[in-house]
């Protein structure tokens, strides 16, 4: 497997698989969120591919000093093998490049099994 920055090319793909991980929200326009990152000089969209098959994504941002994660996704067939946590390394990766000494990151407290994947490499429930 590998992992690349998406480009305009890929919005489809990684959309699909944001609604295939139940990630969207009616509110919140995924394709337009796609856009605005890749298009950012702060913010972008990484993709772990499996051959040719998109298999997890991650929308990174920040603003100078803190991270934001967002839209980690692992496709449903490909959980439970290390994808999201190499995910979340590609992540903290790039922001470290960025020079960004803070990373949050926004979990809605009715997500359980998430909080529990985040608490699993060490991050705390700062509220």
């Amino acid at each position: 497997m590998r992992t690349r920055h998406l480009a305009t090319a890929d919005r489809e793909a990684a959309v699909a698989l944001w609604h295939a991980a139940q990630l969207t929200r009616p509110w919140n326009d995924p394709t337009d969120d796609f856009h605005r990152a890749i298009a950012g000089a702060t913010s972008t969209v990484l993709g772990r591919f499996d051959d040719e098959r998109m298999v997890a994504t991650v929308m990174i941002g920040h603003d100078g000093h803190r991270g934001w994660v967002y839209y980690l996704a692992v496709d449903p067939t490909a959980r439970g093998c290390g994808v999201g946590t190499q995910m979340m390394s590609d992540a903290e990766a790039w922001l470290r490049d960025q020079g960004v000494a803070k990373l949050n990151l926004m979990v809605r407290h009715s997500n359980s099994r998430t909080r529990g994947f985040y608490e699993r490499l060490g991050y705390e429930d700062g509220t």
